[in-house]
């Protein structure tokens, strides 16, 4: 455990060194920022609450955003200090290959988690600083989205790293990561929405698409978030909130099986990989 501790503090302390912690904090808190002062402000038209609107944008723009910076941050973990070098040194310490996985991971969730936590937290705080009336659902609303928003960068980042582990170069890690960026983010709901239309309901139910939806973690974290608490109404799936029969607890543990398999997978292909 001690050495998982010292190698995820040093990713911390590369992505400080790279200004990635930085960099990632202010962008996400100037999003988020611009999204609470513009896009709360027809909230007095449609008896929304403030925090509700900012809650749905967030995780509208956490889609987008949050697995493209974790991709980032994890595509080359492995495969970039092969081709530098410094993996065969660190392997020459004794430490253990799962352990180099399990601290690298450690270290770029956390950096995610900062720079999220501080980045959307700034939102909530300048709702606090204008003196809106914000209910107790809608600040545990927004305390889910964090959460999971975290979970949903930790998918990724495990992602990465399975990529990172079976490429030989970085360019095809990066080209790969864009790959599966464009797959789950915009490819998979877009050919889902086709099927849907010429299916017409004579195949795919219900059940059968919430199955389909599993096999994708940002549906799984729109459907924890955006059906889930007082915002649907919100955010335009208040007709999928109320025929969804999935708990927020069975949500929660796909994204968990996400991030655990192919952290598994990259563990296991980095041990029969040659230096």
């Amino acid at each position: 455990m001690r050495t998982i501790i010292i190698i995820a503090g040093k990713e911390i302390q590369e992505g400080l060194r790279n200004r990635w912690v930085l960099a990632t904090t202010l962008l996400l808190a100037a999003l988020a920022l611009s999204l609470t002062f513009l896009g709360s402000a027809p909230t007095g038209n449609v008896g929304a609450d403030k925090l509700d609107v900012v809650v749905v944008s967030l995780s509208s723009l956490t889609i987008f955003l949050l697995p493209l910076i974790a991709l980032l941050i994890s595509h080359d973990a492995v495969v970039g200090e092969m081709e530098r070098g410094t993996m065969i040194l660190l392997l020459s310490y004794p430490v253990g290959r799962h352990q180099v996985i399990f601290g690298k991971f450690c270290g770029h969730v956390l950096i995610l988690a900062f720079a999220t936590v501080i980045g959307y937290g700034a939102a909530a705080a300048a709702l606090a600083i204008t003196g809106a009336s914000v209910p107790a659902a809608s600040w545990y609303a927004f305390a889910s989205m964090l959460g999971t928003s975290i979970l949903l960068g930790a998918v990724f980042v495990a992602i990465g790293y399975l990529i990172s582990s079976l490429v030989r170069d970085r360019g095809t890690a990066a080209g790969l990561s864009v790959g599966i960026w464009l797959l789950m983010v915009l490819v998979f709901d877009m050919a889902l929405l086709g099927i849907l239309v010429i299916d017409q309901g004579s195949i795919i139910s219900a059940p059968v698409l919430e199955a389909l939806l599993f096999l994708n973690p940002t549906d799984l974290y729109r459907l924890t978030n955006l059906t889930g608490f007082n915002v649907s109404q919100f955010s335009g799936m208040a007709g999928l909130a109320g025929t969804t029969s999935t708990g927020i607890g069975a949500l929660l543990m796909g994204l968990l099986v996400w991030t655990a398999a192919p952290l598994g997978l990259a563990t296991v292909f980095f041990a029969r990989r040659e230096l």
